[in-house]
C-alpha cells in the first residue's frame, strides 16, 4: 500500500497528504511502527490476514515513482499487487473511487509511478479533496491545509479509504468499487 503525499510538518494537513492520511491510519489499525528506509517510511503490517507493506514515499508527491520502484525492486514484488492511496480534486471531499487500473488523470504523483513503473495497471483509492468550484492556482490549493470545517469530512473519508484497501484485498477490487465508490463519508 503507497501512500502518496509530501514529507514534513508543513504539508501534514493539506489537501496533498490524504493520501499519507490513510497509510498513518492503516498502519495505526494494524499496530504496525514504521521506519525510515531510504528515500521512504515503511511498516510492515497485517492488513486483511495478509502482510502488507506500508509506504510514503519522502520525496515530493511528484518524485513518487523511484521509491516505489525501489522497494518493489528490492522485495521482488508485482506492480499487480500495488494499491496506491491518492488525493483527487475530481471528486467531492468526503467521497472516495476505487479503481482496478487508470490513467494517472492529472495527478502528477500517479503520473511519476505510471513512468517510473512502465504501467497503468495498478489499483488506487482516490481520497475526494475538492470543496465547491477549483481555484486557479491548483498547486496552491492541494497544498493548502484542510479547513477546519473540512477535518471531520476527510477524517471520514480517509476512515472509509483504509476500509476500502481491507475490502480489496480480502474480496477484490470488484466487490470494492460496488461497496465503496457510491459512498461518501
Amino acid at each position: 500500500m503507497v501512500g502518496l503525499g509530501n514529507p514534513g510538518e508543513r504539508y501534514r494537513r493539506t489537501r496533498h497528504n490524504a493520501g499519507f492520511m490513510a497509510v498513518d491510519l492503516l498502519a495505526a489499525r494494524a499496530g504496525a511502527a514504521g521506519r525510515v528506509d531510504g528515500d521512504a517510511w515503511v511498516a510492515e503490517a497485517t492488513l486483511g490476514g495478509a502482510t502488507a507493506l506500508l509506504v510514503k514515499p519522502l520525496g515530493f508527491v511528484n518524485a513518487s515513482g523511484g521509491p516505489v520502484a525501489r522497494l518493489l525492486a528490492e522485495g521482488s514484488g508485482a506492480v499487480s499487487d500495488l494499491v496506491v492511496l491518492v488525493d483527487d480534486v475530481a471528486l467531492d471531499l468526503g467521497t472516495i473511487r476505487v479503481r482496478e487500473r487508470g490513467s494517472h488523470g492529472g495527478h502528477n504523483g500517479l503520473r511519476s509511478l505510471v513512468e517510473t513503473l512502465g504501467t497503468e495497471e495498478f489499483a488506487r483509492v482516490r481520497i475526494g479533496v475538492r470543496r465547491g468550484e477549483l481555484p486557479p492556482d491548483l498547486a496552491e490549493y492541494v497544498l493548502a491545509d484542510f479547513l477546519p470545517d473540512e477535518v471531520l469530512a476527510v477524517q471520514e473519508a480517509v476512515g472509509l479509504a483504509a476500509d476500502a484497501v481491507l475490502c480489496l484485498l480480502v474480496e477484490g477490487a470488484g466487490a470494492a468499487m460496488n461497496r465503496f465508490n457510491a459512498r461518501r463519508s
